[in-house]
């Protein structure tokens, strides 16, 4: 059947010759349409993180490490849909990407139950298409257990502001609140504080492989001599990217690179390419290239022979 919206329900009905089959046919489709309208948004896109520049500064009393890093939006998205349940308990599908996780531990899930402990929400359905992959150093879980607070603040109208949910987020995962204003952030401490940065790489594409190569969190800080870096990566950020070779660090990319060697190669792939700067993402083990144009990083995108690839333009704000 095609397209009834209300314009074709007036006419239909003017017309006595209309049959009444396809009148109410066209009135449920209205119906429906307003509805759809006035409903909230049930679906979102939680979208991944780059880490430019990583400095591990000090080893904390309580075991922890400082670090300083910029971390960056970037246009590589999940799936995550809310809908109220069809039962009387609150169920976690998945599909995409396999996740070992148990579902009660899975991030999403703890987000809403956090939730549903302080305002009493009603039981709902949650179905995670995961895109983003898992152990890259690109922030996948915590964007979507951040998306799940957002989303039920809409949903629900709590009115909770960005910095209270913001809190409710720390609390699930140390890098979880830069998911909730989803702009470019200097964060600080253990990755938990954070402050603005003005850099737009708009102008800029990036282009992302993950490997199939799994870098323990816990190894990689093993392998870092902490110290203070010679240029605050703040400092190094407002020069021109071409400028950022050999001076932006990720300090965990030697002791990794020494493991894992064809990261290495990884990185030197993507500047013989035509990278204007690469790295390493976090802990990896995702490598990264920023490209001049979408020419430069098409074709670089092609060379790359990995399963796991993306090329997407970067931006401010993909939020």
């Amino acid at each position: 059947m095609g397209f009834c919206g209300k314009e074709s329900v007036i006419l239909s009905t003017n017309n006595q010759q209309s049959d009444p089959k396809v009148l109410n046919e066209c009135r449920e489709m209205s119906n429906f349409a307003e509805q759809l309208a006035n409903t909230t948004l049930m679906i979102t896109f939680p979208n991944a993180k780059i880490n430019l520049g990583l400095n591990i500064v000090a080893r904390r009393h309580d075991g922890y490490h400082d670090i300083s890093t910029l971390f960056y939006p970037v246009d590589i998205k999940d799936a995550l849909e809310i809908v109220p349940a069809k039962g009387d308990a609150t169920t976690l599908s998945l599909s995409g990407n396999a996740v070992d996780c148990p579902v009660e531990k899975n991030l999403v899930m703890k987000a809403f139950r956090l939730m549903q402990s302080m305002f009493d929400l009603p039981e709902v359905d949650i179905h995670l298409h995961k895109a983003i992959p898992d152990g890259a150093g690109l922030g996948g879980g915590s964007a979507d257990a951040s998306a799940t607070l957002l989303m039920l603040n809409a949903m629900y109208s709590l009115g909770l502001a960005d910095e209270r949910l913001a809190e409710l987020a720390a609390s699930l995962g140390a890098d979880c609140p830069f998911f909730i204003y989803n702009r470019p952030m200097l964060a600080s401490g253990i990755g938990d504080v954070f402050s603005p940065v003005s850099i737009d790489l708009s102008s800029k594409w990036l282009v992302l492989v993950k490997p199939d190569v799994y870098v323990s969190t816990k190894e990689a800080y093993a392998g870092v001599v902490p110290a203070q870096p010679a240029v605050p990566i703040a400092d190094i950020v407002m020069r021109d990217v071409p400028l950022w070779r050999g001076v932006l660090l990720n300090d965990f990319e030697p002791s990794v690179f020494a493991r894992f060697g064809q990261l290495a190669q990884i990185k030197e792939q993507l500047y013989g390419l035509g990278a204007e700067y690469a790295s390493m993402s976090g802990s990896g083990s995702s490598m990264f290239g920023i490209f001049d144009s979408a020419n430069m990083a098409e074709s670089a995108f092609r060379s790359l022979d990995f399963a796991r690839k993306f090329v997407v333009r970067l931006a401010p704000n993909v939020r």
